[in-house]
This record gives C-alpha cells, sequence and structure tokens, in this order.
C-alpha cells in the first residue's frame, strides 16, 4: 500500500457503529415515548449523547487510531471544560443553599 492510499479499515467496522448509532438513537426517542421525567430522563438522553459522540469521535474521525498525543491534544481540553462545568455546578448549589439559609424569612 502506498502513502497516498492511507489506512484502511474494514467497511464492517463502520457499518457496526452507524448500527450502534442508530440504536443510541432509538433508545433516546424510547426516553421521550417511555415519558420518563426529572433527573432520569436527563441522565439517559445525555448518557445516549455521550455514548454516541462517542462513538463518532473514536471511529468516524479515526481518533482510536491516531497516536495518543493527537488524541490527547484534541479530546483533553473539552474534558477539562466538563471537569470545570461540574466544579461550577457544585459551588453554585453551595451558593443557593447558603443564600436559602441566610435570606430566608
Amino acid at each position: 500500500m502506498s502513502e497516498s492510499e492511507g489506512q484502511q479499515h474494514p467497511i464492517s467496522t463502520y457499518l457496526w457503529i452507524w448500527g450502534l448509532l442508530f440504536v443510541f438513537s432509538a433508545f433516546s426517542y424510547m426516553v421521550d415515548i417511555m415519558q420518563f421525567q426529572g433527573m432520569l430522563r436527563w441522565s439517559l438522553i445525555l448518557i445516549f449523547m455521550m455514548l454516541k459522540a462517542g462513538f463518532i469521535v473514536s471511529i468516524f474521525m479515526h481518533m482510536k487510531w491516531e497516536r495518543m498525543s493527537l488524541a490527547l491534544a484534541i479530546l483533553g481540553p473539552p474534558l477539562v471544560l466538563l471537569v470545570l462545568i461540574g466544579l461550577m455546578t457544585i459551588e453554585a448549589d453551595y451558593t443557593f443553599a447558603s443564600r436559602l439559609t441566610f435570606f430566608a424569612s
């Protein structure tokens, strides 16, 4: 194989992942059809969304076959942002609870 052809992956891998994406999308729609409410609804929707995004990035964007340094350079900053968002959420809950404690009449 010459350098101009690049790396070849079997079409079955792409079809298998496409099928999984279809199944996860169906599960995501089932959350609405089954009329889940509250935190369960949003947790399931976010889980299915993250699974689909992970499969798309790893297989269709070829991150699975990239060097670790390139994968970390691309995936690292969004992961750091997610950690910071989590910390801000914890702080916001603490601030809200403090205001309820001290300013409630």
